[in-house]
């Protein structure tokens, strides 16, 4: 995968949590879960688009490293939701396998990066 469709795909996931929202009952659990998901996932593509202007690889596996951590604590809210039974059904199915796709190509990518530096 490129680098203009990962940029895609991670500014996507942040929109795709955005219209998610709205299936969130309107309970402070609901409300509370909903801003931190919406705050990491928003994250992941800008972090990411930060990683791409990277000047160096030390600052490229920086930044990746914060792609990594947001996308984690995505999946980590999008869990919580779940097992807190605020929402199921195949928009959370779908944002689940998004999210874990994600990570496992940031961490392959990282992993890859660090062989290479040293």
């Amino acid at each position: 995968m490129n680098e203009a469709e990962f940029k895609r795909r991670t500014r996507q996931l942040g929109l795709d949590v955005i219209a998610f929202l709205d299936v969130l009952p309107r309970n402070t659990a609901g409300r509370v879960l909903g801003r931190q998901l919406v705050r990491s996932a928003s994250s992941v593509g800008a972090n990411y688009r930060a990683a791409c202007r990277a000047k160096s690889r030390a600052h490229l596996i920086s930044k990746l490293g914060d792609v990594e951590e947001e996308t984690d604590e995505t999946l980590h809210w999008l869990e919580m939701i779940r097992d807190a039974r605020l929402a199921d059904g195949p928009e959370l199915a779908k944002l689940v396998a998004e999210t874990e796709s994600i990570l496992r190509m940031v961490v392959a990518s990282l992993k890859t990066l660090k062989q290479r530096s040293e």
